[in-house]
Protein backbone atom coordinates (compact mmCIF):
# COMPACT_ATOMS: atom_id res chain seq x y z
CA UNK A 1 0.00 0.00 0.00
CA UNK A 2 2.63 2.60 0.52
CA UNK A 3 3.89 2.26 -2.82
CA UNK A 4 0.65 3.75 -3.79
CA UNK A 5 0.78 6.90 -1.53
CA UNK A 6 3.37 9.05 -3.86
CA UNK A 7 0.67 8.49 -6.58
CA UNK A 8 -2.20 9.45 -4.51
CA UNK A 9 -0.59 12.60 -3.27
CA UNK A 10 0.21 13.44 -7.13
CA UNK A 11 -3.32 13.33 -7.65
CA UNK A 12 -4.45 14.95 -4.53
CA UNK A 13 -2.06 18.12 -5.83
CA UNK A 14 -3.45 17.36 -9.51
CA UNK A 15 -7.13 18.29 -8.28
CA UNK A 16 -6.06 20.86 -5.85
CA UNK A 17 -3.91 22.93 -8.67
CA UNK A 18 -7.09 22.28 -11.21
CA UNK A 19 -9.38 23.32 -8.63
CA UNK A 20 -7.28 26.15 -7.38
CA UNK A 21 -6.65 27.36 -11.37
CA UNK A 22 -10.81 27.62 -12.15
CA UNK A 23 -11.29 29.60 -9.20
CA UNK A 24 -8.26 32.07 -9.63
CA UNK A 25 -9.35 32.50 -12.87
CA UNK A 26 -13.04 32.99 -12.17
CA UNK A 27 -12.46 35.76 -9.36
CA UNK A 28 -9.47 37.46 -11.05
CA UNK A 29 -11.07 37.53 -15.21
CA UNK A 30 -12.88 40.23 -16.64
CA UNK A 31 -16.70 39.86 -16.39
CA UNK A 32 -17.82 41.15 -19.88
CA UNK A 33 -18.90 39.02 -22.13
CA UNK A 34 -19.66 40.17 -25.08
CA UNK A 35 -20.51 37.91 -28.77
CA UNK A 36 -17.72 37.47 -29.91
CA UNK A 37 -16.11 35.96 -26.62
CA UNK A 38 -19.18 32.96 -26.55
CA UNK A 39 -18.15 31.95 -29.69
CA UNK A 40 -16.77 28.68 -30.16
CA UNK A 41 -12.89 29.45 -31.58
CA UNK A 42 -11.36 27.50 -33.93
CA UNK A 43 -7.68 27.38 -34.99
CA UNK A 44 -7.93 28.86 -38.71
CA UNK A 45 -11.23 28.28 -39.59
CA UNK A 46 -14.44 30.60 -39.43
CA UNK A 47 -16.61 28.73 -37.21
CA UNK A 48 -20.06 28.61 -39.09
CA UNK A 49 -22.98 26.31 -38.92
CA UNK A 50 -22.48 23.35 -41.46
CA UNK A 51 -25.75 21.87 -43.38
CA UNK A 52 -25.60 17.90 -45.07
CA UNK A 53 -23.69 17.50 -47.71
CA UNK A 54 -21.10 20.76 -47.41
CA UNK A 55 -17.48 18.96 -46.91
CA UNK A 56 -15.60 20.44 -43.82
CA UNK A 57 -11.76 21.32 -44.95
CA UNK A 58 -9.32 19.12 -43.08
CA UNK A 59 -6.28 20.59 -43.90
CA UNK A 60 -5.40 21.98 -40.76
CA UNK A 61 -5.99 18.56 -39.14
CA UNK A 62 -3.96 16.78 -41.58
CA UNK A 63 -1.37 19.21 -41.09
CA UNK A 64 -1.06 18.53 -37.32
CA UNK A 65 -1.96 14.77 -37.49
CA UNK A 66 1.66 14.43 -40.09
CA UNK A 67 3.27 16.71 -37.21
CA UNK A 68 2.55 14.51 -34.50
CA UNK A 69 3.72 11.46 -36.75
CA UNK A 70 6.80 12.69 -37.93
CA UNK A 71 7.62 14.30 -34.32
CA UNK A 72 7.27 10.78 -32.73
CA UNK A 73 10.13 10.11 -34.42
CA UNK A 74 12.79 11.70 -32.26
CA UNK A 75 11.08 10.03 -29.27
CA UNK A 76 12.33 7.13 -30.99
CA UNK A 77 15.51 8.49 -31.40
CA UNK A 78 16.43 9.10 -27.54
CA UNK A 79 16.26 5.88 -26.23
CA UNK A 80 18.58 4.74 -28.98
CA UNK A 81 20.65 7.31 -28.94
CA UNK A 82 21.01 7.01 -25.27
CA UNK A 83 21.56 2.92 -25.27
CA UNK A 84 23.52 2.77 -28.54
CA UNK A 85 26.57 1.18 -27.36
CA UNK A 86 24.62 -1.45 -25.81
CA UNK A 87 22.87 -2.48 -28.93
CA UNK A 88 25.62 -3.10 -30.82
CA UNK A 89 24.71 -3.74 -34.54
CA UNK A 90 21.05 -4.91 -34.50
CA UNK A 91 19.92 -1.85 -32.99
CA UNK A 92 21.69 -0.13 -35.80
CA UNK A 93 19.66 -2.30 -38.15
CA UNK A 94 16.38 -1.85 -36.35
CA UNK A 95 16.99 1.94 -36.48
CA UNK A 96 18.09 2.33 -40.13
CA UNK A 97 14.94 0.10 -40.61
CA UNK A 98 12.85 2.84 -39.06
CA UNK A 99 14.52 5.87 -40.12
CA UNK A 100 13.86 4.44 -43.96
CA UNK A 101 10.07 4.28 -43.18
CA UNK A 102 9.60 6.94 -41.62
CA UNK A 103 11.75 8.80 -44.72
CA UNK A 104 9.52 6.85 -47.31
CA UNK A 105 6.45 8.02 -45.73
CA UNK A 106 7.73 11.57 -45.91
CA UNK A 107 8.30 11.00 -49.37
CA UNK A 108 5.05 10.34 -49.71
CA UNK A 109 3.15 12.66 -48.20
CA UNK A 110 5.83 15.70 -50.05
CA UNK A 111 4.87 14.15 -53.19
CA UNK A 112 0.85 14.24 -52.87
CA UNK A 113 1.54 18.25 -52.18
CA UNK A 114 0.65 17.36 -48.28
CA UNK A 115 3.08 19.98 -46.94
CA UNK A 116 2.19 22.65 -49.29
CA UNK A 117 0.50 25.96 -47.74
CA UNK A 118 -2.12 26.90 -49.73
Amino acid sequence: MSLYVPILALAILAGAFAVFSLVAGSISGPKRWNRAKLEAYECGIEPTKQTVGIRFPVKYYLTAMLFIVFDIEIIFLYPWAVYFDKLGVFGLVEMVTFIATVLVAYAYVWRRGGLEWD
